[in-house]
């Protein structure tokens, strides 16, 4: 489900990198791997940098503080990263309530600031930034849930399925300055945000590594686990039936990843 870019995309050694949200989670994950792979330097966005955990910052890691819904701090940000060459947009949140059924309308319109208008923020300011560091890459961390309609994630489905075609359109326009634009399908993993959900999870760890791994392969677009190509599968080869089960998990209450 996969297919490559005819962009040479950065390696891990020796890349600059901001991650967004990287003081924990995926994103935490995220510096992690690059710290591990031998990057030049590496930036954690985060809205308070007091939360930019200790053993990061020993390790050199350069707190950056940011808000992806604010343009002025987006801009601030891209002033001060200069020399960025990797973009990770990670930052993410999730409301974790219904769409419709719902007395908290207001959730959906905060899931589609952050999740979509904020990642757009980021790849505007830093486009002209990779382009001026010989194109570079952008990893969109994402969701199946944004790749196919998923139950008690109301707001969150479609703020990530309107970030995935974000990736695609961005990919198209950043082609000519030789930036390549990986989105990466995300299942379950184990972290604060999925907290809530029953049955196994991916290790942080092993996502960051397949996005990595993608994002030097130049791919545009990758189910990195098995919760996601399973859930993609189910959806392409009976999207009636798939429908019909979450219906019936909307009424149970229960959320799981079926393992």
């Amino acid at each position: 489900m996969a297919s490559s870019s005819a962009h040479r995309s950065p390696q891990v050694a020796d890349c600059v990198a901001l991650v967004t949200g990287g003081n924990r989670g995926i994103g935490q994950a995220f510096v992690e791997e690059l710290l591990a792979g031998g990057a030049r330097r590496v930036y954690c966005g985060a809205r308070n940098v007091d939360d930019v955990p200790g053993f990061m910052r020993d390790a050199g890691v350069v707190p950056v503080p940011l808000d992806i819904t604010d343009v002025d701090s987006v801009t601030a940000a891209a002033a001060a990263c200069p020399d960025v060459t990797v973009l990770v947009n990670n930052a993410g949140f999730h409301g974790r309530d219904r769409l419709v059924l719902t007395e908290h309308p207001e959730i959906a319109r905060q899931e589609m600031e952050v999740n979509y208008f904020g990642t757009l923020n980021m790849i505007r300011a830093f486009a002209p930034v990779l382009a001026g560091n010989g194109g570079g890459a952008i990893v969109n961390v994402l969701s199946v849930a944004g790749a196919i309609p998923t139950a008690f994630m109301g707001g969150y489905s479609p703020a990530k399925s309107a970030a995935l075609f974000l990736s695609t359109i961005a990919r198209a326009e950043l082609d000519e300055q030789g930036t390549s634009v990986t989105a990466l399908i995300v299942g379950s993993v184990d972290t604060r945000m999925a907290d809530h959900v029953e049955g196994s999870k991916e290790d942080p760890r092993d996502i960051a590594k397949t996005g990595l791994r993608a994002m030097m392969r130049g791919e545009r677009t990758v189910d990195t686990d098995r919760m996601a190509y399973e859930a993609r599968s189910r959806y392409a080869l009976d999207p009636a039936r798939y429908e019909r089960g979450m219906a019936k998990v909307m009424r149970s209450g229960i959320q799981s990843t079926g393992r």
